[in-house]
């Protein structure tokens, strides 16, 4: 199972995107609702290693496990 980054919680700071060791992590369209960056994770492309969770800065914005409904992944 995958990871999840909260959408509405991502401030967009991309530590993740760098420690992430099969770059599943990508730049959404658009700002969320606090008006940041926000980034998502390829469900198909996690392999649940936990680095992003280790390294991202922002209390909630990734939670350990895949819930599609916190996270707007792109279509």
């Amino acid at each position: 199972m995958s990871h999840t980054i909260v959408t509405n919680v991502c401030e967009g700071v991309a530590d993740c995107v760098d420690a992430c060791p099969v770059a599943c992590i990508h730049p959404g369209p658009s700002k969320n609702t606090k008006g940041t960056d926000w980034y998502w994770i390829d469900f198909s492309t996690c392999i649940d290693c936990g680095i992003c969770l280790q390294v991202c800065p922002v209390e909630g914005a990734i939670v350990p496990e895949e819930r599609p409904d916190l996270q707007n992944t792109p279509q």
